[in-house]
């Protein structure tokens, strides 16, 4: 149980250690050494970027390496092709979650993108919902008045 302080609690255990979960500093607080590398750092990032180039162009192979990562990372998605029947309300929805279950039965396009792709169109659903809500609830409201 953590201890309270004017009904505030402190994250600690009553033998003054820190509850599990608190991790004893605060959010976004940076480790000492981080700080003393960026502040070593600063003022040098240019010089230190000119550098790693010219050993790249060189033929280090490392520094190559480092640049091209920096230049074009590898990217985490990348986009899809396929048909998918334009959406306009609920039933069109539902016409595009079988038109990308059949791309992925069909392997035109992998299961983790079909997921991907349904967690979008249900983004698009429940906005449909929640314009539909609101509606309801403002005729409500009218005929009340």
């Amino acid at each position: 149980m953590t201890d309270r302080i004017n009904g505030k609690k402190t994250g600690r255990n009553s033998d003054g250690t820190f509850a599990p979960g608190n991790p004893g500093r605060p959010r976004g607080a940076r480790h000492k050494t981080t700080q003393a590398v960026e502040a070593m750092l600063q003022g040098e990032a240019a010089a230190l970027t000119r550098r790693a180039i010219d050993a790249a162009l060189e033929g280090d192979t490392t520094a190559l390496r480092l640049c091209l990562e920096r230049i074009a990372p590898a990217r985490k998605d990348q986009s899809v092709e396929f048909d998918l029947p334009p959406m306009s309300g609920a039933e069109d929805a539902v016409k595009a979650a079988q038109s990308v279950l059949r791309a992925v039965s069909d392997g035109e396009i992998t299961p983790l993108e079909g997921a991907s792709i349904m967690g979008l169109i249900e983004g698009f659903r429940k906005t449909l919902e929640t314009n539909d809500i609101e509606a309801r609830i403002a005729i409500l409201e009218n005929s009340k008045t």
